[in-house]
C-alpha cells in the first residue's frame, strides 16, 4: 500500500489516480461493447460517458464542498483543490446528465442509462481500490484478521489495524456488476438494471458506512451517504415497480 506506486524520473504514478483512470477505461470499454451488442449507438454511448465523467466529477466535488461547508467557508481553494469527492454527488449529477443528453439527442433514456448503470460498478470498484492505496475512506480500528495497517504517508491513521472498508466496497461493487451483467444479457425490461443498481448500491453503501471511521459528514445519527442511500433505495424500488408494470416485453425489442 502506498500513495505513490512508482516514479520514472520526475513523473510519479499515484495509486489513487491510476485506479480511477483504469476504472473509467474499463467502464467505457465494457459500456461500448455492451451498447454494440444491444445495437445501440456506440458513439452516443461513448460521448455520454465523457459527459457523465465530467459532470459526475463536478457533482461529486460540489457535494463534498457542501458536506465540508465549514472548511469550505474558511478556505474554499483548499477544499476545492483537495482529493475530496462524494460518490453520491457524482451519481445524482450523472443521472441528470444522462437525462439531458438523451433528450437533446432524442435517444431512448432507459436504454442508455441501463448500459451505464451496468458499467458504473466497474468504475466504482477500481476507484475503491484506489481509495485503499491512498488510505482514504478507511474503517474502524479492529483486532480481527481482516485488519490492515496503513503506512506513514497515507490518509488513514498509520500504525493501527483498521477495517479495509475500501476493499469491502470494491468487492460489493464487483458483485453488483456481475449481477447487472447477467440481468442485461438476459433481456430484461428497460429500467430493470438501473433499478437494481440503485437498490444494490444503496444497500451496500449503507452497510459499509457502518464500519467506516473517516470524517464524512452526518445527518443526525446517519452519515451523509447513509441518509442519501435511503432516498436512493426508495427511488430504486419505485423504478423497479414501474418496470414490472411496463408493457415492454424485454430488452431485445426495446433497445433499437
Amino acid at each position: 500500500m502506498a500513495i505513490d506506486l512508482f516514479s520514472i524520473g520526475k513523473f510519479t504514478v499515484h495509486g489513487y489516480g491510476l485506479m480511477i483512470a483504469l476504472g473509467f477505461l474499463a467502464a467505457i470499454t465494457y459500456g461500448t461493447w455492451q451498447a454494440k451488442k444491444l445495437k445501440l449507438n456506440e458513439d452516443a454511448l461513448y460521448n455520454l460517458a465523457i459527459f457523465v465523467l465530467l459532470f459526475g466529477w463536478l457533482g461529486g466535488k460540489i457535494l463534498f464542498c457542501i458536506v465540508e461547508i465549514k472548511d469550505f467557508i474558511k478556505s474554499p481553494l483548499a477544499v476545492l483543490g483537495s482529493e475530496g469527492f462524494v460518490v453520491y454527488g457524482g451519481i445524482l449529477s450523472g443521472i441528470l446528465t444522462i437525462v439531458i443528453y438523451c433528450k437533446i439527442k432524442k435517444i431512448d433514456f432507459l436504454s442508455y442509462i441501463d448500459v451505464i448503470a451496468t458499467a458504473t460498478p466497474i468504475n466504482q470498484a477500481l476507484g475503491r481500490v484506489g481509495c485503499f492505496l491512498a488510505g482514504c475512506c478507511y474503517g474502524r480500528e479492529t483486532t480481527s484478521h481482516f485488519g490492515v495497517v496503513f503506512p506513514e504517508g497515507c490518509m488513514a491513521p498509520a500504525g493501527v489495524k483498521l477495517l479495509p472498508t475500501q476493499l469491502f466496497s470494491a468487492a460489493g461493487d464487483f458483485l453488483l456488476f456481475i449481477v447487472l451483467f447477467i440481468l442485461i444479457n438476459k433481456k430484461q425490461k428497460r429500467g430493470t438494471c438501473t433499478a437494481v443498481y440503485l437498490i444494490g448500491y444503496s444497500i451496500g453503501r449503507f452497510i459499509v458506512e457502518i464500519f467506516r471511521n473517516d470524517a464524512r459528514g452526518a445527518v443526525g445519527s446517519l452519515s451523509t451517504s447513509q441518509f442519501i442511500s435511503l432516498f436512493m433505495l426508495v427511488g430504486g424500488i419505485f423504478v423497479f415497480y414501474l418496470t414490472r408494470k411496463s408493457k415492454d416485453k424485454n430488452i431485445e425489442n426495446t433497445y433499437n
